[in-house]
């Protein structure tokens, strides 16, 4: 019979056993866990001290889902990233190199491997490379790969120090074996031990090798000659050697060929160990020969550029101040814009001009000119062009501007006309001089003409009076009546008197155009030769005309030349008496405003209107043929008076007589006028 009791009995001394069994091995687990987790935290210590010492970093790529996972130090996932993503990191070029390799170790076609990618981050002006370690991370259970690490170390700094060293190295394999600087080492015992190329041919070394394997020393090199070897320190040299002076045969110049004169620079610098020995010379130098003489000949040349600069600069200033002070202007005119630029200097161009504007500034009856001028450039006449033109500007003078123009066509290389060049010149004096010229020029025509007629009026009037003379006076040594010879003898007198007058008249004309008549003022009574002059003038007066002279001064003390003042009034009233055989004639004489004023009218039988107009030629007749006087009576008192400063009028008229009247500039002294004077104070109200 089953016993229950005991089977509950056995049953809890097994749980008890049970659970004392599982408190043991919760205790081990606990504390193998406790250790495990503590033996971890040491390697991960150890390991992320590991990863910021070296500049690791660590990352997987999972198979899966085909993501990258950046490991924290601990080693969790810490930043997941996509393929676009992670590609952002790398170059283009490199991440497409780590994607084949990371298939070909997914693949199984490489376990391990270790790819270069250059980053897109920049460390200052560098960008940053890395150094990437790929293996297979996790497996299943049929060996297939799960997932990659990625042990990415950055290697930037030895990247730089890598390319640092290349770049050492290819600098001293390029300045040594370069082409344009002479390499040259000697060692410590002066023995020459490698020369390059350049050096070969600066030196006339035809073969390296032969100088190479000779042992030649550096005091025998003329250009190092003189270098002290033991206290050799780094030194730049210059020398100019002139091979003529190096004939010893151990310069061996004879198997180099170097003859003439060598400008040679170069730097020596000694090579010493450690201790402070000196292990070789390096040598680095150029021969500067043909740059010295290169120099010599641009300085030869720059010498004579400025020498014919200098000369072309003043030859330039020359013409600028050449045109400056004759007054001439550049000219050119360019047919394809239709302009034209005016200057007066070589270098500058002043002023341009549209087509408008260069007829406008011509004067309205050169407009035409100037139009048909520009229209034979418009269509590129190849003949000159030349014009002297009248401008609608005002010089200084206020004078009208003449300028002459004067082009020629300018070609270019294919021959056809590209431009006219050429000078204006501001000709307004000489122009003006030309119209002085044909003014005076017919001025002296007119006086010539007026000279002939004069010689020919002088040989007809001399000859009248001459014949009547020589008529009557033969008319004596005939036989006459004695009755008669008191009137042919008075016919000669009156013959002679005329011809002498005419004679007189024509000598004093002939000085006043000479302007040989010299005036002498003085303070005179003008009251008594006013008066007396006038009584002169009428000796030959008809007793029928009565004579009336108003002078409204008791005195009048005038500073005047009272001689050729007193000759002009006789002369008036000669003439006013010439004329009139019954009537009156009137004098007058009036002081006003620093003028003497003279009037002389008649009531003769007076002249036509066209002789009055020429009353003041000479020879001058009337409808008649009578001569005024002696002809030249008014021209020569017109040329008296207005050499004294004055003026004189003329006025008649048929059948009413004439008037005269002079105005004389003077200065009165004393003026003392005549009281209840009805005629004077008629003359004086007719003046005012």
């Amino acid at each position: 019979m089953f016993d229950l009791n005991h089977c509950v009995v056995y049953v809890m001394i097994l749980m008890l056993i049970a659970i004392a069994i599982l408190y043991h091995y919760n205790h081990v687990f606990l504390k193998r866990e406790r250790f495990n987790n503590t033996t971890l935290n040491e390697q991960n210590s150890r390991l992320a001290l590991v990863l910021r010492t070296g500049r690791l970093r660590v990352w997987k790529y999972v198979l899966a889902n085909r993501h990258y996972y950046f490991l924290s130090e601990e080693g969790s996932m810490e930043q997941e990233y996509n393929p676009i993503e992670f590609s952002q990191f790398f170059d283009q070029n490199d991440y497409e190199n780590l994607r084949a390799a990371i298939y070909d170790i997914c693949e199984g076609k490489e376990k391990t491997t270790t790819i270069t990618l250059l980053s897109n981050a920049k460390d200052g002006d560098y960008r940053r490379h890395y150094e990437i370690s790929l293996s297979v991370s996790e497996h299943d259970e049929h060996g297939r790969v799960l997932s990659v690490i990625g042990i990415q170390h950055d290697v930037t700094e030895e990247h730089r120090r890598i390319e640092y060293v290349n770049q050492l190295l290819m600098r001293y394999h390029t300045v040594f074996n370069t082409s344009l600087v002479d390499m040259i080492y000697y060692d410590h015992e002066g023995v020459l031990r490698d020369i390059n190329e350049r050096a070969c041919e600066a030196f006339g070394v035809k073969d390296r090798d032969f100088v190479l394997n000779n042992n030649f020393l550096l005091k025998n090199n003329p250009m190092f000659g003189d270098v002290e070897i033991p206290d050799l320190e780094s030194t730049r040299t210059s020398a100019i050697v002139d091979f003529a002076h190096y004939k010893d045969p151990r310069y061996h110049l004879d198997k180099f060929g170097l003859k003439g004169k060598m400008y040679y620079e170069s730097t020596i610098n000694p090579i010493r160990t450690p201790e402070g020995e000196l292990d070789g010379i390096f040598m680095a130098g150029r021969n500067i020969t043909e740059m010295v003489e290169s120099y010599h000949r641009q300085q030869e040349g720059a010498e004579h550029l400025r020498k014919a600069t200098e000369s072309i600069r003043q030859y330039v200033q020359n013409i600028n101040y050449a045109l400056r002070v004759s007054d001439i202007r550049l000219l050119n005119y360019y047919p394809k814009s239709a302009t034209l630029e005016l200057s007066d200097n070589i270098d500058v161009s002043q002023l341009r001009f549209s087509q408008l504007r260069c007829i406008r500034l011509a004067s309205p009856r050169f407009r035409r000119t100037v139009s048909s001028m520009l229209n034979r450039m418009d269509h590129l006449v190849r003949s000159n062009i030349d014009a002297t033109l009248e401008l609608e500007i005002y010089d200084k003078q206020r004078r009208k501007v003449w300028m002459m123009f004067n082009l020629v066509p300018i070609m270019d290389s294919d021959g056809k006309v590209e431009r006219y060049f050429g000078m204006c010149r501001d000709i307004t004096d000489l122009v003006e001089t030309e119209q002085r010229l044909a003014v005076e020029t017919q001025k002296a025509q007119e006086t010539e003409r007026l000279k002939q007629a004069f010689l020919t009026n002088m040989s007809y009037e001399i000859r009248t009076p001459l014949n009547n003379v020589v008529g009557f006076a033969g008319l004596l040594n005939i036989e006459h009546d004695e009755k008669d010879e008191a009137s042919f003898i008075e016919q000669i007198k009156i013959g002679t008197n005329h011809m002498l007058q005419l004679v007189n008249d024509v000598l004093y004309l002939s000085q006043l155009d000479a302007n040989m008549v010299e005036y002498t003022m003085e303070d005179v009574d003008f009251t008594q030769i006013f008066e007396s002059r006038c009584q002169m003038g009428w000796t030959n007066l008809s007793a029928d005309v009565k004579i009336l002279i108003d002078n409204p001064y008791e005195s009048l003390v005038l500073h005047i030349d009272a001689e050729h003042v007193g000759y002009v009034i006789q002369k008036l009233c000669q003439l006013s008496s010439m004329f009139i055989t019954q009537g009156r004639i009137t004098a007058r004489c009036e002081y006003r405003r620093g003028e003497l004023i003279i009037g002389i009218e008649d009531t003769g039988e007076g002249m036509d209107e066209e002789t009055a107009s020429h009353v003041f030629e000479r020879f001058v007749r009337d409808k008649q043929e009578r001569l005024i006087g002696t002809g030249i009576d008014l021209p020569i008192v017109q040329k008296l008076v207005q050499q004294m400063g004055g003026s004189i009028e003329f006025d008649s008229k048929i059948g009413h007589g004439s008037s005269m009247w002079i105005s004389i500039p003077c200065e009165a002294k004393v003026i003392e006028r005549r009281h209840n004077d009805s005629i004077s104070n008629i003359y004086e109200n007719l003046f005012l």
